[in-house]
């Protein structure tokens, strides 16, 4: 490796160009560009570059060919090449990887990230060209830094998902809030204008008390003093439903918050109940199994400082996870008779921690396999049914963004317990 790392950008929009060799410029690398990809590979042949950054869509052979025929040639297979793009269809993220590209980077990218991610393959490079002469002291180093990549990989997909759910969810509440407000806003009125309506007609029955026969057949026919009485359960039904769905919507934005980027002083308990809303569906007894039962222990709690929509992603993991453990065991079961059990208990630690547990009545987990629980990718779960990332976002989530503790407590025919302890007051050092 040069004493300044060359980077080769391949790009065919001038202005990303410009923008990209100015940050690589002012944070001390040599630059080089290319506008398509045939250029990009005679360059590269002519004058190694230390890393390549590769534009997806480009006129001519586009990034994935490009990156196929470095990958092809003995001279340039083992540069590093980062993915520059736009799309966000996993699909194409994948065929990317596939073709040995090492990692990518979604435009408009930051600033920092993308130094980062630079900084971490150009390292990893020279780790891995000089690995058979530096196997021994090399090894800590290179070990540490493919777990960071892993665990960037990790967060990112991970972020995506939870950004999109999160913007589903806001966006799901936002449009049920506007009618059901309109529909609240008015039911005062329908009530005031009812009651008058049937002021009226008992009115007219204190001064009329003989219609005539038309109107007299009519009232029996109706039965009007049942429809009197019903009008108004139902209004009341009516505005309890509103005041329901309201509750709903309300929930849902609390899940969805977006505000990650710092901390917040929030209530531990809504958080849990606006997950607990969200997997009502799972929790409900379908055609395979009973109700699964959510049993709350909840302390008097003080405000908790933390990141609400993380610490939310950590309640939705967990959860999930003890739902999709019991419906397993129900279904291995011979019999029907068991009470599927969730249960949630939050309590204080001294006066300064807060403890939230969520225990299951499942199967448990196998003690040979307990340990490997929060690491990345590891899941039981068969094909298509689990990334295992869940459990270790949750942990770097707790462990590292609230500087608290995530332990598992398990073993096989007794369930499984989850235990979060976090700070109740950020400490910045």
């Amino acid at each position: 490796m040069r004493n300044v790392p060359l980077i080769l950008i391949v790009d065919d929009t001038p202005a990303n160009l410009a923008v990209t060799s100015t940050t690589l410029t002012d944070a001390g690398y040599e630059v080089a560009i290319a506008k398509d990809g045939e250029r990009a590979i005679k360059q590269a042949q002519r004058n190694l570059p230390d890393l390549i950054l590769l534009d997806v869509m480009m006129p001519g052979i586009d990034g994935f060919e490009t990156c196929r025929r470095l990958k092809a040639s003995s001279l340039t297979q083992y540069i590093p090449i980062l993915f520059m793009t736009a799309l966000s269809d996993t699909t194409d993220k994948v065929t990317g990887l596939s073709l040995g590209a090492v990692d990518y980077i979604t435009k408009p990218f930051q600033e920092a990230e993308l130094l980062a991610r630079i900084k971490t393959h150009l390292k990893l490079s020279y780790l891995t060209q000089t690995l058979e002469q530096q196997v021994a002291q090399r090894t800590s180093e290179l070990t540490t830094a493919l777990k960071e990549v892993q665990q960037s990989q990790v967060q990112l997909v991970q972020s995506e998902k939870m950004a999109t759910l999160g913007l589903l969810v806001a966006g799901v509440a936002h449009e049920i809030n506007n009618p059901v407000n309109f529909i609240y806003g008015n039911l005062n009125y329908i009530r005031d204008y009812v009651e008058i309506l049937l002021d009226f007609i008992q009115l007219y029955q204190k001064h009329y008390p003989q219609p005539v026969p038309e109107i007299q057949a009519k009232i029996e026919a109706e039965d009007l003093v049942f429809l009197h009485k019903d009008l108004l359960k139902i209004l009341a039904s009516i505005e309890m439903g509103s005041d329901r769905i309201r509750e709903i919507a309300k929930t849902l934005r609390n899940f969805s918050r977006s505000d990650e980027a710092e901390f917040q002083t929030v209530n531990i308990h809504e958080g849990i109940e606006s997950t607990l809303t969200i997997l009502q569906h799972r929790l409900r007894a379908n055609a395979g199994r009973p109700t699964i039962e959510v049993i709350k222990d909840y302390d008097e709690l003080p405000r908790v400082e933390c990141y609400p929509g993380s610490l939310n992603q950590v309640f939705m993991n967990i959860i999930a996870n003890a739902i999709d453990a019991l419906e397993d065991v129900f279904n291995h079961e011979q019999t029907s008779t068991r009470q599927l059990a969730i249960a949630i208990h939050t309590s204080l630690i001294g006066n300064d921690w807060v403890k939230i547990s969520i225990s299951d009545n499942a199967g448990g987990i196998p003690e040979h396999i307990k340990d490997n629980i929060f690491e990345p990718f590891f899941t039981t779960k068969p094909v298509n049914k689990g990334t295992g990332m869940g459990l270790s976002i949750s942990h770097q989530i707790i462990t590292v963004k609230h500087h608290g503790k995530l332990e598992c407590v398990s073993s096989p025919g007794t369930g499984t317990e989850f235990v979060i302890q976090i700070p109740i007051q950020h400490d910045e050092s």
